[in-house]
């Protein structure tokens, strides 16, 4: 009985810490929810809605038909109009759109199955050659697998609404060419996503863990009584750190082009400069979970709070257009969202400086933003 009466004093104990401990307390309850939000509600990988742009070099009433009929599938969602394929091109290298919809100039010689095809449009009967030609044709951002077997998906979608009869031609409808990822190799999308995971654990791992740290182990009173500001003391936190997040990009991409054959274009300006204020964001916010936890067990639970949503809302393992509008409201403010677009630009599409400047102005002033904050969280004073 004395031994029970022991285990139930200890248990209470538990009981009362686990009660004074918001922060743990608040993690018990918001992780099991905030995961169910994330695996039932925002991940999504029928992808939806996917970001396109149409070239209509034929200008013609069938033109805007079939750019209705693609439309109306949902897959796609025409937000942008060229009249050059060049600039649809660069559209997609900027990431302003995952695919390109080029319909060429001749396509009611290619739609033509009956002296006058459908819609009562007269045409010209086509030639055999042209006959055997696809419609139209995508150029697609291969670089993402999803966004790709998407697109490919609609390769052989029928197009009986043009006709006045069933065609049973063999042809694909549409043709699909892939840029930057032709093979549909799944590391050439993961490595460069995995980057920003890692920094991202890290990086907030190390930080969040540091003025606790200094309380922890008694020097706390030691910075109390020297003249270090609290924004010089930020930032000398977070300088050692940055070159270990350097240290680290370098191991992950030089392993991943050797080992696994990701192609490297020769943006490195770009990609040094993205890497550095990605590095510098994610320090910053561990800093701010630094003010905010009272125990290192507090930091890491933090971190793993913040990880989370950054692994799955970020684009790294599911498609950030495959979200709804809510969830990717959320991935926007995570650092995580805006390298993961940025590295991938410069990495895999051979995006400048200039292209990738509203992620790397992101990334900057969140910086900027992190250290403020924290610096005015943390008080030079115990307690």
């Amino acid at each position: 009985m004395k031994s029970l009466g022991r285990i139930v004093a200890v248990f209470r104990k538990e009981l009362m810490q686990i009660r004074r401990d918001r922060v743990t307390l608040g993690m018990i309850v918001m992780l099991p929810f905030v995961q169910l939000l994330l695996f039932g509600y925002a991940i999504n990988t029928d992808v939806r809605n996917i970001p396109a742009a149409v070239v209509d070099q034929s200008g013609s009433a069938l033109g805007r038909i079939l750019t209705q009929i693609v439309s109306a599938t949902q897959v796609v969602d025409f937000v942008e109009r060229f009249d050059d394929p060049a600039a649809a091109e660069r559209a997609i290298v900027t990431g302003r759109v995952r695919a390109a919809f080029i319909i060429p100039p001749d396509l009611a010689q290619r739609l033509v199955r009956s002296p006058a095809a459908g819609h009562g449009l007269a045409t010209p009967r086509a030639t055999d050659e042209q006959l055997s030609r696809p419609v139209a044709q995508w150029i697609v951002d291969g670089s993402d697998t999803t966004i790709a077997a998407s697109i490919k998906a609609l390769r052989a979608m029928p197009l009986n609404e043009l006709f006045d009869e069933a065609s049973n031609q063999a042809t694909p409808t549409f043709e699909v060419v892939l840029f930057y990822n032709p093979e549909q190799r799944t590391a050439v999308n993961i490595v460069p996503g995995l980057v920003g995971i890692i920094l991202t654990m890290t990086m907030i791992m190390f930080t969040s863990a540091a003025i606790v740290r200094e309380n922890e182990r008694g020097n706390m009173e030691m910075l109390i009584n020297t003249p270090v500001r609290p924004i010089e003391l930020m930032v000398g936190k977070i300088i050692p750190y940055i070159f270990i997040g350097l240290v680290q990009a370098a191991i992950i991409l030089g392993l991943g082009h050797l080992i696994y054959g990701v192609p490297f274009a020769d943006g490195l300006l770009a990609l040094a400069v993205a890497t550095l204020l990605f590095i510098g964001a994610s320090l910053s916010l561990g800093l701010v979970l630094s003010t905010i936890a009272k125990n290192q067990l507090q930091a890491m639970q933090l971190t793993i709070f913040i990880l989370l949503p950054s692994i799955l809302l970020s684009g790294f393992m599911f498609p950030y257009e495959g979200m709804p509008r809510l969830a990717q409201h959320i991935a926007e403010a995570l650092p995580a969202t805006h390298f993961m677009r940025a590295i991938r630009a410069v990495v895999l599409r051979d995006a400048t400086l200039a292209e990738i400047r509203p992620d790397t102005v992101w990334l900057g002033a969140f910086m900027l933003g992190g250290l403020v904050v924290a610096s005015l969280r943390f008080r030079k004073r115990l307690g």
